[in-house]
């Protein structure tokens, strides 16, 4: 039977896996029953075990058996869920305030289908591959954490590649996509309150009222992003959230907001940062406020090694058909902690589209939605891809470490 064949075989168990997952999400970086879920599902496997201390982590290490070198792949699956209410109606829907709105139960039970696939043939690996089950994804850091744990030098060396899925509602159920280069946004956070004066509404010359210079800067960090930056070289800042006073009456002493930013190169991302900090001063000052402003830097860029997305296309197209491969013309603008990996491992995070078969990809419930639902039809295929990429990746043998040229 091939790796596929096998995969099929388990897709009963990783559907069950999967849903007893998705109906008790768990948010953060505690996330102790998601964990014993999976150290349950990889007991009796030949495994070097380890649990964080710090978060509820799972790394695994499985030690192949056959070559002469002591290659190390690292595989990683997030596991956290979003402080989101769902509303898909499923069978097996989450109840409360949180749902696995983005995936990542999926995410580990293919992991968990990779760590049995792998250690069935582990005889044939000429190398060892590490499981990272990762908590915290959803803005909680939690691979800078697992990295300073030392989850990259887990099997006693430093990783030679790393790579990761993520599925996504944006393509059709089994499609590969991915990019060389910028695959997703650095994401920052720019947080500012206005300190002004409180005073009567009819009487504005006698307060300092904060609202009016807040929102000027709403308005002109978009401006300031169309004359700063190159269209090339995109950045985004979106204010999500605005807050000021509570009663129309009534001049607050304060007014804040918060935004997020998103931009696809380092430079960019530590430039905006920095002037985005100096136009909102610079407003303040003009209206005589004080202001208290904090632009924190987040996830970095996430880039894919160009020749470990030649690796990933090829083996792709092999293994499933040239038809199942989407080489993306331009990165997105999500973030994802798994740049941390790739700044210190070449790899490649790849989409999956697991949008469900009765939807159209371009109208169904986006990741993150509560209406968000994904098709477990994809699970023994993600499942073989993480399996594949290991076994392809530790076999090869080129002395320099660059990758196969894609055929």
């Amino acid at each position: 039977m091939t790796v596929r064949d096998d995969a099929r075989a388990m897709h009963d168990d990783l559907v069950r896996l999967r849903r007893d997952l998705h109906r008790e999400p768990e948010v953060g970086l505690d996330l102790p029953r998601t964990q014993q879920r999976v150290l349950a599902n990889l007991d009796g496997l030949p495994l070097e075990v380890a649990t964080g201390s710090a978060l509820s982590s799972v790394t695994a290490v499985l030690r192949g058996s056959s070559g002469n070198g002591r290659r190390t792949v690292l595989l990683r699956a997030d596991m956290d869920a979003l402080p989101v209410v769902e509303r898909t109606g499923l069978e097996f829907a989450a109840t409360g305030e949180r749902m696995h709105a983005c995936g990542h139960d999926l995410h580990t039970a293919m992991l968990v289908g990779a760590a049995r696939l792998l250690a069935a043939c582990r005889d044939e690996l000429a190398g060892d591959v590490v499981l990272m089950f990762q908590p915290g994804e959803e803005g909680y850091d939690g691979a800078r954490l697992m990295i300073e744990a030392g989850v990259l030098d887990a099997a006693g060396r430093r990783a030679d590649a790393a790579y990761a899925l993520h599925v996504t509602t944006r393509l059709p159920a089994g499609v590969f996509a991915t990019r060389p280069g910028t695959m997703l946004a650095a994401g920052g956070v720019l947080r500012a309150t206005v300190h002004g004066m409180g005073g009567h509404g009819g009487l504005p010359h006698r307060a300092r009222d904060p609202v009016p210079a807040a929102c000027e800067m709403v308005t002109a960090l978009q401006t300031f992003v169309t004359r700063t930056f190159d269209v090339f070289d995109p950045v985004v800042i979106t204010v999500g959230t605005f807050h000021a006073g509570a009663a129309h009456n009534v001049i607050p002493d304060d007014a804040s907001f918060e935004a997020t930013v998103r931009s696809f190169s380092r430079q960019s991302h530590r430039k905006v940062l920095s002037e985005s900090v100096r136009v909102c001063r610079g407003i303040a000052a003009a209206h005589g406020l004080d202001l208290q402003i904090e632009a924190t830097e987040g996830h970095p860029v996430t880039v894919n090694d160009a020749a470990e997305v030649d690796l990933v296309a090829s083996v792709i197209r092999e293994e499933y058909g040239q038809q199942r491969f989407v080489r993306l013309p331009n990165p997105l603008a999500a973030t994802e902690d798994f740049s941390r990996v790739l700044d210190a491992v070449p790899g490649a995070l790849i989409s999956l589209g697991a949008c469900p078969l009765d939807a159209d990809p371009a109208t169904a419930p986006a990741n993150h939605s509560s209406d968000a639902a994904f098709d477990d039809s994809v699970l023994a295929d993600g499942a073989a891809l993480y399996a594949h990429l290991a076994m392809r990746r530790l076999a090869r043998t080129s002395g320099d470490g660059s990758a196969s040229p894609e055929p």
